[in-house]
């Protein structure tokens, strides 16, 4: 592996670490896990874009406790299809802290191929129970073989295009949570002009106006 260069190595406070962890609790094997995951992460951001550079003095808390959070949510999935992986949150993550998990598996769907690339190296680097699909979204239901316990989606699209991706999921029983930010609101009001959902919102650990949208069951109007 190719290591990151000092500047992206000085740019991951331990501070913002050690708070990330003090969040999101996880056992020393996953933590393992998340700083090979950061180390590669850091080296690759240096030729492809993975995260905002502005986010990396805070990517504990900002996108790995984010991330875990999640699990407190659905505490007993094991299967997870996450859309949209990008730089790996929150799927990788989530396949990080899922390892000791008998029978757990995360699909984490991913268009563009650079960014393919990585997540298949992160789920290497990490040994974590992860499948990459190098697809466009629409295209991938038929893909994942299996029953899917649960949906995820961070900073991919609005809530409205999020459910229409699900629904297929969602009927088979898995649940649906989605990453989102202060415009939560507005986006539930847009999204209920096409579905009828009872959505339950859940305020995000990590602060800065996030919130979870917890859906159960999704309906077209």
């Amino acid at each position: 592996m190719t290591p990151a260069p000092q500047s992206a190595q000085l740019s991951v406070s331990a501070h913002d670490r050690a708070e990330g962890l003090a969040l999101t609790p996880v056992s020393h094997e996953t933590e393992a896990r998340l700083d090979r995951y950061v180390a590669l992460l850091l080296a690759w951001q240096a030729k492809t874009n993975l995260v905002a550079p502005s986010t990396l003095p805070t990517l504990w808390t900002r996108h790995i406790s984010d991330s875990l959070q999640l699990l407190s949510l659905a505490p007993l999935a094991k299967s997870w299809v996450d859309l949209g992986s990008g730089g790996g949150f929150p799927g990788v993550v989530l396949a990080c802290a899922l390892a000791e998990t008998p029978e757990a598996q995360v699909h984490l769907v991913e268009r563009i191929a650079k960014k393919a690339a990585f997540l298949r190296e992160a789920i290497r680097v990490t040994g974590s129970p992860g499948t990459v699909h190098l697809a466009d979204i629409g295209d991938t239901v038929d893909r994942i073989a299996g029953p899917i316990d649960c949906v995820t989606a961070r900073a991919l699209a609005p809530l409205h295009q999020l459910i229409g991706f699900a629904e297929p999921w969602v009927k088979k029983g898995a649940k649906a949570l989605f990453l989102k930010g202060q415009d939560v609101e507005a986006e539930l009001t847009e999204a209920t002009k096409y579905w009828k959902i009872e959505p339950k919102l859940h305020s995000s650990r990590t602060g800065g106006h996030g919130w979870i949208v917890e859906l159960g069951s999704i309906e077209r109007r």
